[in-house]
């Protein structure tokens, strides 16, 4: 059965975002950004948010810039390449290898991981994330923890009124201060 994965920048605080809004902190360096290429390898199929699908729209066209070096091209290739389902209920049409949910996220996932396909399903953006854990639905959850406290804003961990025991699986520190956690869900 295909893994759910819900994996994010985060604060060491605990929020993707902070209370203005940016997170302009975790812009990766060449090392960390290697590992989210390498991450990305293993996806199947991203889905997100309709914030997050925003965001993202950049990387539909990035790799064309002239500029770009060649780390960069390669991630927004793969981005690019990568099937996307995006749950909203305001968008009326997405771009390129996306399409709009028509289940809840519980329902998609289960259509997913019915089909044949490989590769990760994995979960982008705190609501959505949200949504999945309290229905039970990840199995791992991978923090790129940045040295910042940002002090609010939005978090990554879903705030539900349950414990979820995790079984660490990864962790690497890189030069930056960054630290990578990986945490299995323990069934």
């Amino acid at each position: 059965m295909r893994k759910v994965t819900y994996s994010m920048g985060v604060s060491l605080d605990g929020y993707i975002v902070g209370p203005d809004g940016t997170f302009d902190w975790t812009d990766p360096d060449e090392e960390v950004f290697g590992v989210f290429t390498d991450e990305l390898r293993g996806v199947g199929v991203h889905l997100m948010g309709r914030r997050l699908y925003e965001t993202m729209l950049y990387w539909e066209t990035h790799e064309q810039e002239p500029d770009t070096d060649y780390s960069t091209r390669e991630w927004a290739t793969l981005w690019k390449a990568l099937p996307k389902v995006v749950f909203s209920r305001t968008l009326s049409a997405v771009e390129g290898r996306t399409r709009l949910a028509t289940g809840s996220p519980a329902e998609e996932i289960e259509r997913l991981r019915a089909e044949p396909g490989e590769g990760e399903i994995a979960i982008g953006g705190a609501g959505l994330a949200d949504q999945v854990a309290e229905a039970g639905l990840i199995d791992e959850y991978r923090a790129m923890v940045h040295p910042v406290l940002v002090g609010g804003g939005i978090p990554f961990f879903p705030r539900h009124e349950r414990r979820v025991d995790l079984e660490l699986v990864h962790t690497r520190t890189f030069g930056s201060g960054v630290m990578r956690l990986a945490y299995r869900v323990k069934r």
